[in-house]
């Protein structure tokens, strides 16, 4: 699909004579099975868009805008299309002329410029650290925070807590040691970098562990989905470039993301933001099959070394939508957590469901968002696992804010925190590797 569906609804009307109204998009949205209206899933939003582009709805009736809204844009539907439907393209295009007609709404301007000039966005979020403890007080048991004042349906939602030092000042630009046998540029993305830094330096604990050195661009900023997905997409596009400016500066040949959403965007969208720009489309057409999730790099590019230190846990795994239903990243995690010693590995009935997270989606849409996630936790709570782990932060964040409501004491994580854990426990961290965590 080309840049251009994004900047006018042209190239709307194709895209959507190819869905023949089969209503398989019913069976995997979802959302749908939460309110079970018809505008709740594909068909119906598809529906809504050829009414939109006969002039029968307004892109300016609220109405309109909260069931576009109302999708996470987590392309399970477009997984199941029997005739390759673009939903997510067709979705984003259509916000996007919304913001062009009427303006993005007035905090979405605030955020989105905020997450652009990533020296304000770095000291507001270190800000935020330091004064956390005032408008959050901690979960007993260590399973987050809840705000201390009321802010609607917001209040008793479970969030994280932020670092007091990013990775990204933590780290130096090149973590090397001796003879490395390749060397990656680590795209942390943001969550990563502020709130889970333990997880980032298990990243390159396991890199360094295969004999891999390891780039932390400092000039690297949010992936963009986030700006894209509520239709600002020239937002998207100054990141994507600024993104592509730092990685080519850095030297490295491959990029490793351990998020599925920053890794579609390296992959996908950055591609597709800028397939008209005559100097950096071709630039993100050369990252395009050089950036891989860290456990396809592990499996296909190194290959990885199988550990000996045990991890004595039965765990069962969560597949997060965009890194298989984008990245097509299914098998690679699985493989390393079978190559652990000691763990014992178990599937959920459905591990490919949506969590309900979706980015801001569990913000703009909290209820619809945990219930969602209630579906979720019944699913890995059949398994009898000790801990459920996945490859996206978002969906970390969200699955242990529904265990933590489930009341169950079963740890959420990352697949590459495992691995970095039965490394540790033999000992095998080379010498000159950074072991900050």
């Amino acid at each position: 699909m080309k840049a251009a569906l994004y900047d006018t609804l042209d190239g709307v009307a194709d895209a959507l004579a190819k869905c023949m109204k089969c209503g398989n998009c019913m069976a995997v949205c979802p959302v749908y099975p939460t309110d079970k209206r018809e505008a709740s899933y594909a068909r119906g939003k598809l529906a809504i868009a050829e009414a939109i582009l006969r002039g029968d709805l307004r892109l300016d009736d609220e109405s309109v805008q909260d069931k576009l809204f109302n999708c996470l844009v987590c392309t399970s539907c477009m997984q199941n299309c029997p005739c390759g439907v673009d939903v997510g393209g067709i979705v984003i295009a259509l916000r996007a002329a919304m913001a062009r007609e009427k303006g993005l709404h007035a905090v979405k301007q605030m955020i989105f410029r905020t997450l652009r000039n990533q020296p304000l966005f770095n000291r507001l979020m270190k800000t935020g650290a330091s004064l956390q403890g005032l408008g959050l007080h901690r979960i007993p048991g260590g399973a987050g925070y809840e705000l201390r004042f009321n802010a609607g349906p917001l209040t008793k939602r479970i969030f994280p807590g932020l670092a007091a030092t990013p990775f990204r000042e933590q780290a130096p630009e090149r973590i090397s040691f001796h003879n490395p046998k390749a060397a990656v540029a680590f795209f942390t993305g943001c969550t990563f970098n502020y709130i889970f830094p333990d997880v980032a330096w298990d990243v390159v604990k396991v890199l360094n562990a295969n004999d891999v050195e390891v780039l932390v661009p400092g000039g690297q900023q949010c992936c963009g989905i986030a700006l894209l997905a509520h239709g600002d997409v020239e937002g998207a596009r100054d990141l994507a470039r600024k993104n592509l400016d730092a990685m080519e500066a850095c030297g490295a040949s491959q990029i490793v993301t351990a998020c599925g959403s920053c890794g579609e965007s390296w992959q996908h969208g950055f591609q597709k933001l800028l397939a008209d720009d005559p100097v950096y489309g071709p630039r993100a057409a050369f990252w395009q099959s050089r950036t891989f999730d860290i456990s396809t790099f592990l499996t296909g590019i190194v290959p990885f070394r199988i550990p000996e230190g045990r991890v004595e846990e039965t765990v069962t795994y969560h597949d997060s939508c965009h890194l298989k239903k984008v990245m097509k990243v299914f098998a690679e995690p699985r493989i390393l957590l079978e190559s652990i010693p000691g763990v014992k590995f178990t599937e959920m009935a459905r591990p490919d469901a949506c969590c309900g997270s979706g980015g801001s989606y569990t913000i703009t849409h909290p209820e619809t968002s945990l219930r969602i996630t209630g579906r979720k936790i019944e699913d890995v709570l059949s398994t009898g696992a000790d801990r459920v782990v996945t490859g996206c932060p978002g969906c970390m964040m969200q699955i242990s804010e529904g265990l933590a409501r489930a009341g169950r004491p079963i740890a959420a994580g990352h697949y590459i925190s495992l691995l970095a854990r039965a490394y540790d426990r033999e000992g095998s961290y080379p010498a000159g590797g950074n072991t900050n965590r």
